[in-house]
């Protein structure tokens, strides 16, 4: 996408925007000369996820824009206040603001300690309502007043609900967000609007919780910055009360390569759908992509008839060894459902590891509920993990991050099974 120049001069408030999605909407804004307030926590290095505001700063004063730091919390009344004034002291009031900054725990109820979930409402909900509150009066005085929410659409199927209620009620309180302020600022001409992704966007926070691989099948966050771009360059009358998806925006203006945005070219028709989507998980599978791992959904899984569930387990004994185990370090029961119903476990973190029928000897860190024509081609790389845990295929208890290092562990196994 060509820049405009119709951000030039405007000032952006951009809540979690030192890394990821919302610095790349921050850098495509700077490009125009926009001003760009960045509301972010992380003021010192990270240990685990790179940037901080002034990084980002400077790399928003490179591309031509102007920067304002500002160390935030969003759960902080009093500096959220502080940073809308500072910005305001600074630039002279704000037009645009991107609620951005979320917490995610895919934990289903009783999984979900009290203190994760009083983050992510804290965080996604009650923080998107405090900045755009705050920010509201300014937004008033402006001729080109935008907020823009990286939420969903409301999606009822009880099944976005049923395996992470917590997060999907925080997320959704952002979207609930968009649908009262578009009524409600109408008059005023302050547009609302939410931007979410037709696919897995690859981000640090999104390869903490996935894996290392996660890029293989995601898109670059440059997709979601180039959509709101185009949102945010609109005039406010005419796009508001909506909920759009980042490559519908983009399409609707022209651009119909997004071959572009995918992180592996070569798998820009094997990408991972995101959650929230409005189709049922059984029938993403008719939307996929010929050659993903969702449509190879629609082949019949023979190959997990016969015994092979069992004869499967015997293999990966046979390959478990102390490197293994150190890089996994977790207990695992999975209830295989179907044709070969029955108990397994993996003790990945004990000796060399142990694997075998029936309960494991240990908790389990996370058990998987998976029907076993799926099972054995999730074990052979056929169906990648996350992508049969997001089109419902497979059920996680327990603590999703361990679960998810079964990926990395397949994907080292699958070439002796």
């Amino acid at each position: 996408m060509i820049n405009t120049g119709k951000l030039a001069g405007r000032t952006l408030f951009i809540t979690g925007a030192s890394r990821g999605i919302g610095k790349a909407i921050a850098l495509r804004a700077a490009q125009d000369g926009a001003n760009v307030v960045i509301a972010a926590k992380t003021a010192d290095p990270h240990p685990k996820l790179p940037g901080t505001i002034y990084t980002a700063a400077k790399e928003i004063e490179a591309v031509g824009g102007k920067a304002l730091p500002c160390v935030v919390d969003v759960r902080d009344e009093g500096a959220v206040r502080t940073a809308v004034q500072n910005a305001v002291a600074k630039f002279g009031g704000i037009d645009i603001v991107v609620n951005n900054a979320s917490a995610i725990s895919l934990t289903p109820t009783e999984q979900t300690d009290m203190k994760r979930y009083d983050l992510m409402h804290q965080i996604n909900t009650r923080g998107t309502f405090l900045v755009s509150k705050e920010c509201i009066p300014y937004l008033r005085k402006s001729n080109h007043a935008h907020i823009l929410n990286i939420s969903p659409p409301l999606n009822m199927a009880p099944h976005w609900f049923s395996n992470h209620v917590a997060y999907t009620m925080a997320k959704y309180g952002m979207s609930m967000c968009v649908l009262g302020m578009a009524k409600e600022l109408e008059s005023a001409n302050i547009a609302v609007n939410a931007l979410w992704p037709r696919t897995a966007i690859h981000t640090a926070a999104m390869e903490m919780l996935t894996g290392k691989e996660s890029d293989q099948f995601s898109r670059k966050p440059e997709i979601m910055a180039d959509a709101a771009y185009a949102i945010l360059s609109k005039e406010p009358r005419s796009v508001t009360g909506k909920f759009l998806i980042d490559d519908e925006v983009l399409k609707a203006e022209g651009i119909t390569d997004m071959k572009q945005y995918a992180c592996v070219p070569e798998n820009a028709d094997k990408l991972m759908p995101d959650f929230f989507l409005d189709v049922e998980p059984e029938k993403l599978v008719e939307f996929a992509a010929e050659g993903s791992h969702a449509a190879s959904l629609k082949k019949p899984a023979a190959a997990a008839a016969g015994g092979k569930i069992e004869g499967l387990f015997l293999k990966i004994e046979s390959l478990l060894s102390e490197e293994i185990v150190r890089k996994t370090g977790a207990v695992y029961e999975f209830k295989v459902k179907g044709e070969e119903a029955g108990t397994w476990f993996a003790d990945l973190k004990n000796g060399t590891g142990k694997v075998g029928k029936g309960n494991p000897p240990a908790t389990a860190d996370a058990v998987l509920t998976m029907d076993s024509k799926h099972f054995f081609d999730m074990f052979t790389g056929k169906l990648k993990p996350a992508n049969a845990f997001m089109t419902g295929k497979l059920k996680i208890s327990g603590d999703l991050q361990k679960a998810m290092k079964l990926e990395k562990l397949m994907g080292g196994l699958k070439s002796k099974l």
